[in-house]
């Protein structure tokens, strides 16, 4: 993976984001990075995973279900009625197909950036995790505790997203993808198994 250039990936990003959206991914990148120098992940590669996890976010919602539909990439209930939630399975094809991206833990990294999934790898948790705390967000809940959490103990910081984003569309009465319930059941019932030994 040494030969993509990280150089070219964030200008590219630069063009196809917002301003704000752009400030985003450049601290998701950094927050990753930061993660992976913590856990002894590789860093390229969390960097890479960083500045594309939302390659797809700024498309328009059609161009998102098209490319799902295209390249027969499933499209659950969920995600028909809430279409900008396929930025991230969209935006693992694009990591592909425009930028070149043949390491599946990066990929999957991408894929899984917005619900999370059962036993995920440490890049996927590191990617997942750096989109919530990155330095630009300031209004989730317990924000400064999963901050620290996330330097100690990544499952615990994992579940903490979990949970929290699970209470907020639940309280809202927004759906919930069936991805993120069965992320934060694992993780839940791995910490518990590991409390009781």
């Amino acid at each position: 993976m040494k030969s993509v250039d990280t150089k070219k990936i964030r200008k590219a990003m630069e063009k196809v984001q917002t301003e704000s959206r752009y400030e985003h991914t450049l601290g998701v990148a950094y927050t990753a990075t930061a993660l992976a120098m913590r856990y002894d992940c590789d860093l390229h590669s969390a960097e890479i995973a960083g500045l594309l996890h939302d390659c797809a976010k700024c498309m328009d919602n059609s161009k998102k279900i098209q490319i799902c539909e295209k390249h027969n990439i499933p499209i659950n209930d969920v995600e028909r009625r809430n279409p900008s939630l396929l930025h991230a399975k969209a935006g693992s094809f694009i990591a592909m197909d425009t930028y070149g991206i043949t390491d599946t833990d990066i990929i999957n990294a991408i894929l899984n950036h917005t619900t999370g999934r059962p036993n995920m790898s440490l890049l996927e948790k590191i990617v997942y995790i750096a989109d919530y705390i990155e330095p630009n967000h300031t209004k989730q809940p317990n924000l400064s505790e999963i901050r620290k959490l996330a330097f100690s103990d990544l499952d615990k910081a994992l579940l903490k997203i979990l949970a929290d984003n699970l209470a907020y569309l639940s309280e809202s009465g927004k759906d919930i993808d069936p991805m993120s319930q069965k992320a934060y059941e694992y993780y839940q019932a791995k910490l518990n198994n590991s409390s009781e030994k």
